[in-house]
């Protein structure tokens, strides 16, 4: 069982705790790990792209010339694709990008990412993260005494609206609740920062 040191908010260590094998230390997919990163990304799109049809550029209402006698070719509108100012032939328009995979795929490339940050040892344990007020000076000097200085996701059990208010205009770090952890955060974060009820309350959920 992996085995991870519990830090209190002073960045002092004052126990152990065993991480769950099945959740913290099984192999990595890296096939499923890719292919929910992707969905997700996809998912995050806006698909809101337009360009206009032939039916929707204005005029071109007439025929430009008569059919025949002109020696050109024949046109029935100054609006076809081929005109400039006409209309575009298959152009993007508005779509949803997004797309679902299946439960135990995202449940694998879930348990995957998570035991990825425990192998390399990015994982950091916390006896409990309080504060009296919302105060990002308070959530810096955390992170200090923690030695985290590059992009870190934190991990409550619960919505703590004071954790969430402070860390919120710390450039590279996120706060998102136990229930709430995914696949892209854990890989576009280089430290995974977890409270200890949140770490059981993953175990409860994903074991």
């Amino acid at each position: 069982m992996p085995k991870v040191s519990v830090l209190n908010q002073a960045g002092t260590s004052v126990g152990d705790i065993e991480l769950n094998e099945a959740i913290f230390g099984i192999e990595p997919n890296e096939a499923v790990l890719f292919e929910a990163l992707v969905q997700q990304r996809a998912s995050l799109r806006h698909g809101n792209h337009k360009v206009k049809t032939r039916a929707e550029v204005a005029g071109g209402g007439r025929k430009p010339w008569r059919q025949k006698g002109t020696g050109r070719a024949r046109q029935g509108s100054i609006r076809s694709p081929q005109w400039r100012g006409g209309g575009i032939v298959f152009g993007p328009a508005p779509r949803s990008y997004s797309y679902k995979l299946p439960k135990k795929v995202r449940r694998l490339a879930l348990l995957s990412a998570l035991s990825t940050k425990v192998r390399e040892e990015e994982v950091i344990v916390l006896e409990g993260l309080t504060f009296d007020a919302p105060k990002t000076k308070e959530f810096i000097k955390v992170l200090a005494d923690l030695s985290i200085s590059k992009k870190a996701l934190i991990v409550t059990a619960d919505l703590d609206e004071t954790v969430a208010l402070s860390a919120r205009n710390i450039p590279g770090i996120s706060v998102v609740t136990a229930s709430g952890i995914n696949v892209l955060d854990l890989i576009g974060h280089d430290k995974l920062v977890m409270t200890k009820a949140a770490v059981q309350k993953i175990e409860e959920v994903l074991g």
